[in-house]
């Protein structure tokens, strides 16, 4: 096979956008909403369900190629995402919005699309998309919408029509699919979201696609999930994520991703399992070419003990030195079997939870009912089992919750790292940028003590270019303001900062580091409330100008230092050559 034929134009570019598509000349005071996540609140990081397409897709004949844009424009100064964009040539240009946080970036790169290849189609999908699919499409630089939580066969059935270059009545079939009829006059048509798939088997958790197109259009960068793979990190620290499930059993009143959400906006009526053999598998696969940690999306006890325990026992088949990191979404019932069962069968594990509050009442108001003394009952018996860190998150913006409460959750940080020392890391997290929309607590806001401040994909568009991250908060809860939000969270890092030096989970140079962020991020808030009162824009905007430098030092964190959310992780883990072997045996067996 020739490189020109290895380096054709592909049938779909998957294109991930930044936030703010122009956040390198908007002065914005993005403060902590990305404080809980490996990623900057650019949110370069892109959606899992990306691999997957290229992956069904490609299986299918249809060549996919995914280019992150937003990790590409923070990596360099002198990167032209829209110099890139004139020149690639695919059948269709596919964009994710399934973080809310993406509404102004998506639609700006959607707009370059446009602007230089009006004859290609723009496809659209996500969450978001879903949600807000109705003013969505209404956007001249929309073309399609596939709703829902598995736009893999949707997806694939809409590039095969376009391939062929079929229209108009070819799309009436096409399941999940929102477009406008070029026959028509333009007409909006929505097809019935009817592709719900109930288990996840068709769709592994295999990244050698990615590598292979790595290889494929000789280009590593625009394949890399999130700002610092670029650097050194892109060997010694790869995270590797495998999914376990789409839905969810849960109903937690703020989770656009609870049962009755998905309910209501994506008809998911019960979640969709992958088999537990497969995800044990996929595991495994994935540690024949990295040493890296590698995150279980998906609280495996979801389906039931026996579900958890298959997968166990599938792992346990094989030795391998990666840390698995688990979730729960609930206390564990018999912890001291579990966890005992966890490190029999897995070498190296940490594991996460969100207790939110140390208030079980408010814990219980927002879905979650499970006691402190559980909490402590699942850390004491995981440390004991060998479970190298155990994080914890809290959130703050809860209903009932006030000042107070928030800080008497930090001061219960404090009490569980004394009791049970450095393994156990507290995180506390203002709820931004936005209450999911279609959760339960934004459909029923009264009920919970919010206030929706935006409503309309537009609002939330133009909030994305605030200048301050308080005035992008979609809500404030009968208990506390924005602004109480607001200086709450700084009062909270800062009180957590001191607490994790103290008990030795941070150096000096880390505390003296976040405390510096922190009060520097209190003065630029105050600084941005007096600019923002100025009637002329252009003085407004000279003098937001100003304080960019300083913004722009805060992208990475505010309150938390990422380096200490880092899993442990091998030097040198990814085996390149046996990645490379392996993705050109792929390529030249096709």
């Amino acid at each position: 096979m020739s490189i020109a034929r290895i380096s054709r134009n592909p049938h779909l570019i998957l294109l991930h956008a930044p936030s703010v598509y122009d956040f390198r000349e908007y002065p914005i005071m993005y403060g902590p909403i990305a404080d809980g996540v490996p990623s900057t609140p650019i949110f370069e990081m892109y959606p899992i369900g990306f691999t997957s397409i290229l992956e069904h897709l490609g299986r299918n004949g249809i060549e996919v190629r995914i280019i992150n844009l937003a990790a590409r424009m923070l990596e360099s100064d002198n990167f032209d995402a829209e110099k890139l964009i004139r020149r690639l040539k695919p059948h269709a240009f596919g964009i994710d919005l399934h973080w809310l946080a993406h509404t102004q970036g998506s639609l700006e790169v959607a707009k370059i699309c446009k602007r230089y290849h009006p004859e290609i189609p723009v496809i659209f999908g996500g969450l978001s998309a879903t949600y807000f699919y109705k003013e969505l499409i209404r956007y001249p630089t929309v073309d399609f919408i596939i709703r829902g939580d598995s736009a893999e066969e949707p997806l694939l059935q809409l590039m095969k029509a376009i391939v062929r270059g079929k229209h108009g009545s070819s799309f009436y079939d096409i399941p999940n699919l929102v477009w406008k009829d070029d026959s028509n006059n333009g007409e909006i048509r929505v097809n019935p979201l009817s592709h719900v798939p109930t288990a996840l088997n068709n769709f592994s958790n295999n990244y050698l696609p990615i590598f292979k197109s790595v290889l494929k259009y000789r280009d590593l960068k625009s394949l890399l999930p999130f700002h610092g793979w670029s650097s050194h990190e892109w060997r010694d620290y790869p995270i590797m994520a495998v999914l376990t499930c789409r839905g969810c059993t849960h109903n937690c009143i703020f989770c656009g991703g609870s049962r009755d959400a998905l309910s209501t906006y994506c008809n998911r009526k019960r979640p969709a399992f992958r088999d537990p053999e497969l995800v044990a598998k996929d595991i495994i696969k994935i540690t024949r070419y990295t040493k890296a940690p590698i995150f279980v999306i998906g609280d495996i006890l979801q389906p039931g003990e026996e579900y958890a325990y298959t997968v166990l026992e599938e792992l346990k088949k094989e030795r391998f030195a990666n840390h698995l990191v688990f979730e729960l979404f609930d206390t564990v019932r018999n912890p001291e079997e579990y966890f005992a069962c966890v490190a029999d069968s897995v070498e190296n594990f940490n594991f996460e939870i969100s207790p939110d509050t140390h208030d079980e009442s408010i814990r219980a108001a927002e879905g979650k009912r499970y006691t402190n003394s559980a909490i402590e009952e699942n850390l004491k018996w995981a440390l004991k089992s060998g479970c190298h860190k155990f994080d914890l998150f809290f959130m703050i913006g809860l209903p009932f919750q006030t000042r107070e409460s928030v800080m008497a959750t930090v001061d219960w940080c404090g009490s569980l790292m004394e009791k049970f020392g450095k393994r156990v890391v507290p995180y506390i997290l203002p709820y931004s940028p936005f209450l999911d929309p279609g959760c339960i607590a934004y459909e029923h806001p009264e009920k919970f003590g919010y206030k929706i401040l935006f409503k309309t994909f537009e609002e939330y568009r133009k909030a994305m270019l605030s200048p301050s991250w308080k005035y992008a908060l979609n809500y404030e809860t009968r208990w506390m303001s924005r602004d109480e939000i607001v200086n709450c969270t700084y009062q909270a890092g800062l009180k957590l900062n001191e607490l994790k030096m103290k008990y030795g989970l941070i150096d000096r140079a880390a505390f003296n580091s976040t405390k510096e962020r922190i009060k520097l991020a209190m003065t630029l808030t105050a600084e941005i409330d007096k600019i923002n009162e100025i009637d002329d824009s252009s003085t407004r905007r000279r003098r937001l100008m100003q304080l960019k430098p300083k913004l722009d030092a805060m992208l990475d964190s505010v309150i938390n230092e990422k380096r200490y959310m880092e899993w442990p992780a091998a030097e040198g883990n990814l085996r390149i050559f046996r990645l490379i072997k392996m993705a050109v045996a792929g390529i030249f067996a096709r």
